[in-house]
This record gives C-alpha cells, structure tokens and sequence, in this order.
C-alpha cells in the first residue's frame, strides 16, 4: 500500500474547501495521502490550521506570517506565532520567505521578518517552510546569517544553480503539480538532479493542479500524481518514491 504526505496545503483558506472539506480528506485517504500539513500564510489561516488539525485525523499544522502580509506585522503577531508553534499539533513555522515577484510588501520589510522568523524558528527548535519567488540570491545570504537546523523550499521553481545551492545548505526541495506541466522542463531536471532523499512531494492546493486536472481545483488526493511523476524521472516505483519521500516528510516534520 503506497503511503503518501501532502507535505503543503491550503485547505484552511476561505472558502476553498468550505463546502466539501470532509470529502476532500477522505478522497486523500482513499488515495493513499494519510497525512496532511496544512500551512498558515497569516495568524488568521494559522489559526484555521490547527483548529483542523485538532479536528481532522491526519492533519498537522503550521503557523507563519507570508512575505506578502508581513507588512501587518507587529509584536503581537510574534507573541500569537509563538503561542501557535507551542501546540504540539504545530509541526513547523512557514510558509515564510521572499517575494520579489509582487512585493505586496516591501523587501527590506520581508528581509527583516524572514530573519526574525527564523530566529523564532530556531529557539523553538523548529523546521522552517520556506517561499522564495524572484528573490534566491537575497534568500540565500539571508539564511546564512539565521540558518535553521531543518528547511524546505516548497513549491521550488528554480534552476539546478539555486538547487544545488538549496542543498549545499542542508535544506530539503519540495515539488508540486508544476513538475507535470509540459513546460516546466527545469523542474524536472532539478528532480533528476536531486537525491529522493532530498525530496519532497506537495500539492500547494488549491493551486497548481497536476495534470491531467489542470483547471480543477487542486486537492492533497492530487499529491499521488506528483510522486507518480518524480517516481517516473527518477527511474523508480511509486512504491520506492512514496517510501522515501514520506520517511523524508516524517523526519523533517517529527512525525
């Protein structure tokens, strides 16, 4: 039986599973995807995600303020961030980062609270999920100066530079639904390229969608077609890939 780990959903944004949430999960566990990490963006889906956690069986949380909304930021955001992350359901503060690509915030904004949220990270003793969009090189010497013990930059759509880079630092790769885009020839490469036991597989649903869904609303069920890609590139089973990339997932998240 392959047993898989949708290492990054949105399941608590408004409205994107509000209709249908308990037959979301069980058409995951159907498929296959046991357990969940639903990823807060702000305080308010932060506290959606552990509110599920505690809900759903299967489902972990992590609290985070996004590159896009750390312009809201104040010290008490950091104070309900820590009371979040203290809940043992809460398995890793994210998704944090760098956005150049919009800059909805402003970048010395995002560069002061990505460091303080990984300073937060560290004396938590926690692993960090990292966004990085247009922003590598800044992201890069920023994590050098706060490094933390365990990291992954979900949903990587860079080249086998950043890659390489990613891994020199210790950190983990995580792929989504793109790798199956006809297109997105370089995250493939970057698959080929990285050791399974350096990956992981997410959907960053509701976006994203694999094909053959592309247009549907993406779905932790979906995570499946994901490794089934991976497992292609690299040459091995679902089996092998599942295995790995799940043992991969326990590990990083303390499951």
């Amino acid at each position: 039986m392959v047993e898989l780990i949708d290492t990054h959903a949105h399941l608590n944004l408004k409205d994107s599973y509000k209709k249908d949430l308990a037959e979301v999960i069980k058409r995951a566990k159907e498929a296959g995807v046991k357990r969940i990490i639903n990823v807060g963006i702000d305080l308010k889906t932060s506290i959606t995600a552990l509110e599920l956690a505690h809900t759903y069986e299967g489902l972990y949380a992590t609290a985070g303020i996004h590159p896009h909304e750390v312009k809201k930021i104040n010290e008490a955001t950091y104070e309900n961030l820590k009371a979040l992350l203290s809940d043992p359901k809460s398995v890793a503060l994210g998704e944090i980062g760098l956005d150049y690509a919009k800059e909805y915030s402003p970048r010395l904004l995002q560069q002061e609270h990505f460091l303080r949220q990984l300073a937060l990270a560290r004396q938590m003793g926690l692993p960090v999920v990292i966004h990085a969009r247009d922003a590598y090189p800044d992201i890069f010497e920023l994590l050098k100066s706060e490094l933390p013990e365990k990291f992954v930059f979900h949903c990587f759509a860079g080249g086998l530079e950043e890659a390489r880079q990613v891994l020199d630092l210790g950190g983990y790769l995580s792929v989504t639904g793109i790798v199956t885009f006809p297109r997105a020839e370089n995250i493939r490469e970057v698959v080929r390229f990285a050791p399974l036991e350096r990956l992981m597989v997410e959907t960053d649903c509701p976006f994203l969608t694999p094909a053959p869904y592309r247009g549907k609303r993406n779905e932790p069920a979906f995570v499946r077609l994901v490794a089934e890609k991976v497992a292609e590139i690299k040459g091995v089973s679902l089996e092998e890939c599942a295995r790995v990339t799940t043992r991969n997932a326990e590990e990083f998240f303390g499951l």
